[in-house]
């Protein structure tokens, strides 16, 4: 069996952005600093929340460092690491685990429409390179691409996954 990653509510964080466009990283860890403090039991960056698909690794990388000194060890610390391109993805996933982020949340290959031979291969290879927990996310309204109970069911064959964010609609 494998361990918990967290239990409770995981919070999923919105980025803070000045006027001229970058990050807000003081505001940021302010944010993050509130929610720890009310009781969150988990904080998720570089999700679809926190406008992922529009920062430059960078900034994803200097998002997931902010928020690990902020937390400092009270929380675990998820970072999503999402693309539709596969090596994007494991990248991205790796740059978490560099950053230390405690797992990832990575959403399905978007626009590809990948099958079931195509979703595991991806997600066997971003678990490979970052080996860190992981979230599978399956969001069919946003992907086109919807994971089937089978092919959740073969994800969890995988020792790096652990949890899928099921946001079909259809439980």
């Amino acid at each position: 069996m494998k361990n918990t990653i967290f239990t409770g509510c995981g919070v999923a964080t919105a980025t803070p952005f000045r006027p001229d466009g970058t990050v807000n990283l003081k505001k940021y860890a302010e944010h993050i600093d509130e929610l720890i403090q009310k009781g969150v039991d988990a904080i998720i960056v570089n999700g679809t929340t926190g406008e992922s698909a529009t920062l430059s690794d960078e900034e994803q990388y200097n998002i997931i460092c902010c928020a690990k000194d902020v937390i400092n060890h009270r929380v675990p610390l998820i970072a999503g690491a999402g693309s539709t391109n596969t090596s994007h993805a494991a990248k991205l996933a790796l740059n978490a685990r560099n950053a230390g982020a405690d797992a990832i949340l990575s959403v399905t290959p978007y626009y590809n429409k990948a099958n079931e031979n195509g979703i595991l291969e991806h997600y066997n290879f971003i678990t490979k390179w970052c080996q860190l927990p992981t979230i599978v996310y399956n969001v069919p309204s946003r992907t086109g691409l919807n994971i089937k109970p089978e092919t959740d069911a073969k994800l969890s064959e995988n020792p790096f996954i652990f949890a899928i964010k099921e946001a079909s609609g259809n439980i």
